[in-house]
């Protein structure tokens, strides 16, 4: 039986509590130190399948600004942070676009959106 001890500094609010997380065949079976319940859940996620917010940038067709800003409106799984990576750095969108529009929807398969995060004008 594989027994895998992790400590977690949680983030999920200011307190920034810190505990252990005890893995056994892939499957959380003990978790110590954390003083919330969105410690036990952020821990329990960060060690069995972590997943991050992702920003970068799009380039624009016939915009004020030649690149958009793009952010995840949800978490991607973390690895597939680089597949997301490529595909958005393939792409171009045409100006004018507004912020929030869904530059992509369901990206990957994932059910991940990419929204844009400001406004770009077209050019005159």
């Amino acid at each position: 039986m594989a027994r895998v001890v992790h400590a977690i500094q949680c983030i999920g609010c200011p307190i920034g509590c810190g505990g252990e997380v005890i893995v056994e065949n892939g499957s959380v079976s003990e978790m110590t130190g954390f003083t919330c319940n969105k410690g036990l859940a952020y821990a329990a996620e960060e060690v069995v399948s972590p997943k991050r917010m992702v920003t970068t940038t799009v380039r624009v067709s016939g915009g004020s600004l030649g690149l958009l800003p793009v952010v995840s409106a949800s978490p991607v799984p973390k690895e597939r942070i680089f597949d997301c990576l490529r595909l958005l750095r393939g792409m171009s969108v045409a100006a004018p676009i507004a912020e929030g529009t869904i530059v992509v929807s369901d990206a990957l398969g994932l059910g991940v959106d990419f929204r844009a995060a400001r406004d770009i004008s077209s050019v005159q």
